[in-house]
């Protein structure tokens, strides 16, 4: 009981903090902008006091906007460490396997024959796709020669995202539609809306809800398979159920923002260097630190160059590239 206290203890501060840290930055992302606001501002709106007019730009633009990096940073996040403890690969990432290119390649098809398609036939064409590009990945897995190396399994995910971007591209050219597609998967949090957020926050709040259900099988599951099964544990209903999370947190994610890479990766690596291995630390310690993250981003981008806003997957792509190189060059020791 006493070692348990004095694990519990520390731990706990660490999520006070996160957590802290976390607020601070939501209302600093409401507050910066082009346009000048004050923390009164920012405290009306969300409470719905006034009804002054900055008040009113920051609930209907900048208000939804955070809110969308917040739930599209902590999916990522969590689905990309769902997906390095499943797979036992430090290099696994939605945005680099080839699952968020498969959501691009399905919004394209909808898009060029549906073009009246509403968000909901949208975001539904996006778990499509996603399911697509999973499946493309773990089949090549499922057939490699024993099994996906880290390696193989970035080879694999690169080559099916250059076929999907491919064809969503073709399919944008050959119906005209390239700036719509561009508009959705730019990977940009402009213009979010909250009846979009009515129908994408359930879905990534379910699958938040049954990752960390799920994260002590997740924690077996990444030691080692056969552990998890000498423990009792179905390992085969329990990867398809944290398949469908992984295509479920993307999906919404890609429907929202569009693509969005390398968050997956560095957040679950550098949640595991705070709160260790154990996930049913690693999952609500990623979903705090991806959602902080993306407000950081995002902020960044509508400030560095205002009035004019820098895309927020180019500066997620100039911190994660390196990151990738660095875990790539340690061969993902310390994992």
């Amino acid at each position: 009981m006493i070692k348990n206290r004095t694990v519990s203890v520390p731990m706990i501060g660490k999520f006070m903090m996160g957590f802290l840290f976390f607020i601070s930055v939501f209302m600093l992302s409401i507050v910066l902008g082009a346009a000048d606001t004050s923390l009164k501002d920012a405290f009306s709106a969300i409470t719905f006091g006034s009804t002054s007019e900055a008040v009113t730009m920051i609930r209907e633009i900048r208000l939804p906007r955070e809110i969308a990096a917040v739930v599209v940073g902590s999916a990522l996040a969590v689905s990309g460490a769902i997906m390095q403890g499943m797979t036992r690969n430090p290099l696994a990432d939605p945005g680099l396997l080839g699952i968020t290119a498969g959501g691009n390649f399905a919004l394209a098809v909808t898009l060029a024959f549906l073009p009246s398609a509403n968000y909901f036939t949208v975001m539904l064409a996006c778990f499509a796709g996603t399911a697509l590009g999973t499946l493309l990945v773990f089949g090549i897995g499922m057939v490699a020669k024993n099994g996906f190396t880290p390696v193989k399994l970035v080879l694999a995910g690169s080559a099916i995202s250059a076929l999907l971007y491919a064809l969503a591209e073709g399919i944008s050219l050959y119906f005209r539609i390239s700036k719509n597609v561009s508009m959705w998967t730019s990977g940009g949090l402009i213009g979010t809306t909250w009846s979009q957020l009515r129908l994408v926050i359930p879905f990534i709040l379910i699958g938040l809800i049954v990752s960390l259900i799920l994260s002590r099988q997740l924690t077996i599951l990444s030691v080692n398979e056969e552990v998890a099964a000498g423990l009792g544990q179905n390992t085969k209903s329990i990867k398809i159920i944290l398949l469908l999370l992984i295509i479920i947190l993307a999906g919404a994610s890609v429907a929202l923002v569009g693509s969005m890479a390398f968050i997956g990766l560095m957040i679950p690596h550098i949640v595991r260097f705070i709160v260790g291995t154990d996930y049913r630390f690693v999952l609500p310690m990623s979903a705090l630190c991806g959602a902080t993250f993306m407000l950081l981003a995002d902020t960044v981008g509508r400030t560095i160059y205002a009035p004019y806003e820098t895309p927020v997957a180019a500066i997620v792509a100039m911190l994660g590239l390196p990151f990738f190189l660095l875990i790539v060059q340690k061969g993902g020791k310390g994992y």
